[in-house]
């Protein structure tokens, strides 16, 4: 195998790879309240650490 197929091969496989990263975390329900989160920062935590 040549040099360029290899490299193509890999790029395919990273790419499938992050393909199902994606789609696991969309699945797992990871995006479902951006709002929350944009919300949790501005509140003030007074309570300091145990």
């Amino acid at each position: 195998m040549s040099e360029m197929a290899v490299f193509i091969a890999a790029a395919l496989g990273l790419g499938l790879v992050s393909l199902g990263i994606l789609l696991w975390t969309l699945q797992s329900g990871q995006y479902d309240d951006l709002e929350g989160d944009a919300a949790r920062i501005l509140i003030d935590d007074d309570a300091g650490p145990p």
